[in-house]
């Protein structure tokens, strides 16, 4: 029996979009269900549709037969037990890979906070406040240390293949393009590499072609 992974809405998760990324570019056969989020217990992760899959209440859930993973770091590494290559194969290079996952996975709270996902959206530049743009050099500066050392032999953190850390960049990219940031050539070259993926190319078609919207959100 193949996995399962669960899914948020495709336009605002972007917890699920980097599990998501993983499984595709690892090549391992997998099936996609989709959970509408919000309403009744959200915010509190007591959705009766999501605890009857994930035991923690959110999404991304991968089910492995009668195992779940409830979190996107943890169902990436166990996609890369299966396909090492999801890691870079130097020893440096996978402490730094997965050092820079983390630091997304856990870390930038200000650009998640005022920057939310919302792929399908565009607005005009804005004036960010200075935690925000705190967030936004940081990760300039992080992609553009990583790619000078690692990237290369390709488009990507580590090379020609993508990993897991560029998975979990992915949404920072579309948060970017989404609210108009300005970018150095090099991170910004390496920002749309990130979108151009025909897997996100994937993702971002479902995502434009779903009709659920955040209840008093601005899709302008």
């Amino acid at each position: 029996m193949k996995p399962i992974l669960y899914v948020g809405n495709r336009n605002y998760s972007s917890w699920s979009l980097r599990p998501w990324l993983v499984l595709a570019w690892s090549g391992l056969d997998f099936e996609t269900r989709t959970l509408p989020l919000g309403g009744a217990g959200y915010s509190h992760r007591q959705m009766p549709s999501v605890l009857a899959i994930s035991p923690s209440g959110t999404v991304p859930a991968l089910h492995i037969g009668d195992d779940v993973i409830s979190d996107s770091l943890a169902i990436s590494e166990w996609a890369a037990e299966q396909v090492p290559s999801l890691w870079p194969s130097a020893p440096i290079a996978r402490a730094h890979a997965r050092s820079a996952a983390c630091e997304m996975h856990s870390g930038f709270v200000a650009l998640r906070t005022h920057l939310t996902c919302n792929i399908r959206r565009r607005t005009a530049p804005r004036a960010l406040n200075e935690e925000v743009a705190r967030d936004v050099a940081r990760i300039e500066t992080l992609w553009n240390t990583l790619r000078r050392r690692y990237g290369a032999g390709g488009p990507f953190l580590f090379g020609a293949t993508p990993t897991i850390a560029d998975a979990f960049y992915t949404p920072v990219a579309t948060r970017f393009r989404t609210y108009g940031v300005k970018l150095g050539e090099e991170a910004a070259q390496y920002s749309e590499t990130l979108l151009t993926t025909p897997a996100f190319l994937e993702w971002e078609k479902e995502a434009i072609a779903e009709s659920w919207t955040i209840p008093e959100s601005d899709e302008k």
